[in-house]
């Protein structure tokens, strides 16, 4: 694909953006995309079917009511299928759902590249904060 096919892709991809009158497109690429959904995402795709407590301890820093928020609307749009086991004490699972497991695929290409890219990025940021030391926001 050459500049213009993808400035082309990319203009085609932001107007269902923008013509989204629900706000459905936005709202999903807002929390879908938040580091607390990839990283449910992320786990779920490494370790398969696991309960709240467990992506819990492999997610490093998520509070559980943020877990439990980010699992809910995970569920509500279809990227983790939630398990209930319907026993005492409760048993619930989560795992990925086959559109989790596509955004997840989708989105190691861009983690690679931003890895792949990390030093750039702290070149660029020192640069700027040089240049642009004791500027006003």
């Amino acid at each position: 694909m050459n500049r213009d096919d993808v400035l082309k892709y990319s203009q085609t991809v932001c107007d269902g953006l923008r013509d989204d009158d629900d706000g459905l497109r936005r709202e999903v690429l807002a929390h879908a995309g938040n580091r607390w959904s990839l990283g449910v995402i992320h786990t779920l795709g490494v370790y398969g079917q696991l309960r709240h407590a467990e992506i819990g301890r492999r997610m490093h820093s998520v509070t559980q009511r943020m877990l439990t928020r980010t699992l809910r609307q995970l569920e509500r749009d279809g990227l983790v299928i939630r398990h209930d086991f319907e026993e005492v004490p409760p048993h619930v699972e989560y795992q990925l759902s086959d559109s989790g497991l596509e955004l997840l695929v989708r989105m190691v290409p861009l983690w690679t590249w931003i890895v792949e890219n990390a030093d750039s990025f702290r070149k660029a940021r020192e640069t700027f904060d040089r240049n642009h030391l004791g500027e006003e926001p």
